[in-house]
């Protein structure tokens, strides 16, 4: 090998480091600015009217920007809720909607919302999950058959209708998406623990994050 090979060889070597540790540390800066931003906008996390699964009282507060035509969050429901029996009492889950899939999710969010008002909001929410691939199918969503599968998870639909009507889904929903560009998230599921971003989206990651601060 020649001299100049070796001086080739070693300066692609120290490019490539150099590249890596740049990546890091532009991750570090990404992940720092999104935390910051959140933490400065703590007061728009939790508002009077988000639905809230869990103790008003408890020490962890799980914030999720949530679609319910979203199928990332309906696979991720099934562990948020595995980590809400964990902890029963040490944490709940305030669900902020993000209604990214524009006619589907502001549907879901009236079937929700209206099952809330009846205190049927956790039955009907999982029975919109189950069924998302029916109502909320991205190739040809029949949205009119959310009101169908709440109706059989207990919705009083007469009801629902006249609540929908009132104009108060909408008022916080506009409220919803004001907070969700404040805070800065784009895409869903979108999670925060006692303020904190979530960095890496899985259930384990998750997991440890709660189980975190519920231990300090």
């Amino acid at each position: 090998m020649t001299r100049r090979t070796k001086i080739v060889i070693a300066t692609a070597f120290i490019a490539l480091v150099a590249f890596a540790v740049a990546a890091i540390v532009y991750d570090r800066i990404s992940r720092q600015q999104a935390a910051d931003q959140a933490a400065a906008q703590l007061d728009v996390m939790v508002r009077d009217h988000s639905p809230a699964i869990g103790s008003a009282d408890a020490a962890v507060t799980i914030v999720e920007f949530f679609d319910p035509a979203c199928e990332a969050c309906r696979a991720f429901y099934p562990y948020v809720k595995q980590i809400l029996a964990a902890y029963p009492r040490e944490a709940r889950l305030v669900i902020r909607y993000t209604p990214f899939h524009r006619e589907a999710s502001i549907v879901g969010v009236q079937v929700m919302e209206a099952a809330r008002d009846q205190g049927r909001f956790e039955p009907v929410l999982e029975a919109l999950l189950e069924t998302q691939p029916v109502w909320a199918s991205h190739e040809a969503p029949a949205t009119e058959r959310a009101w169908e599968f709440a109706e059989a998870a207990g919705l009083d639909l007469q009801r629902a209708r006249t609540y929908i009507a009132s104009g108060a889904v909408d008022k916080l929903l506009e409220q919803d998406v004001a907070d969700l560009q404040a805070v800065g998230v784009r895409g869903t599921p979108t999670f925060f623990v006692n303020g904190k971003p979530l960095a890496e989206l899985n259930p384990r990651s998750l997991y440890e994050m709660v189980k975190s601060e519920a231990e300090r």
